[in-house]
């Protein structure tokens, strides 16, 4: 292995230590309570690690928000919708697996102080579903329809992850994904086709 594979293979293992020294934390603090020292601390990282990763706490929660961005979006990728009951129900479940594992976007969805990761990833999503669906044939609906239903199932889909997550997730996975899946395929599904 060449010194540069080793630098970058010891970087990426610090940036995963702090990231779950991180949610680690989250389950046992606020998230503004959570200061450097906690995290290098559950991180097993000297402090000098962690400022060459990140400027701060907010610097990190930034690149946490980004993160799991970049992984709804990945999970939205693998999503190509179609009338079949099994294949909605798998990716809801999936994403509902995604928020009971994943303690930051957890804690936002219960949380009031998610309002700036929410509109940042309501943005994304939107632009993202609207791309999708111009390359689909919804020929008797207006642009300005299918873009208040896109809205409205990215709405109601956080809606309930939301309360599912303010409810410490009591509820099963498997039923809260049959509850989106039954709302995407009698709402936007039909929209679409």
């Amino acid at each position: 292995m060449t010194q540069e594979i080793q630098q970058d293979e010891r970087y990426h293992v610090a940036d995963e230590a702090i990231y779950d020294a991180f949610f680690l934390l989250l389950k046992e603090k606020d998230l503004d309570k959570i200061t450097v020292s906690d995290v290098i601390k559950k991180a097993g990282v000297v402090r000098s690690t962690f400022y060459n990763h990140y400027e701060n706490i907010p610097a990190l929660v930034t690149a946490i928000e980004d993160k799991t961005i970049d992984d709804i979006f990945s999970l939205m990728a693998t999503f190509h919708p179609k009338n079949d009951y099994e294949m909605c129900q798998s990716y809801f479940r999936t994403i509902c697996d995604y928020t009971m594992t994943n303690p930051f976007l957890a804690n936002l969805l219960s949380s009031p102080r998610g309002d700036a990761f929410f509109e940042k990833s309501i943005t994304m999503l939107h632009r993202y579903v609207a791309k999708v669906m111009q390359s689909t044939n919804a020929s008797h609906h207006s642009k300005e329809e299918i873009s208040y239903m896109i809205a409205c199932t990215i709405g109601s889909t956080i809606g309930v992850l939301h309360k599912w997550s303010r409810e410490n997730f009591q509820t099963p996975a498997q039923v809260v994904a049959g509850i989106l899946t039954q709302a995407f395929m009698s709402g936007m599904l039909p929209f679409m086709s």
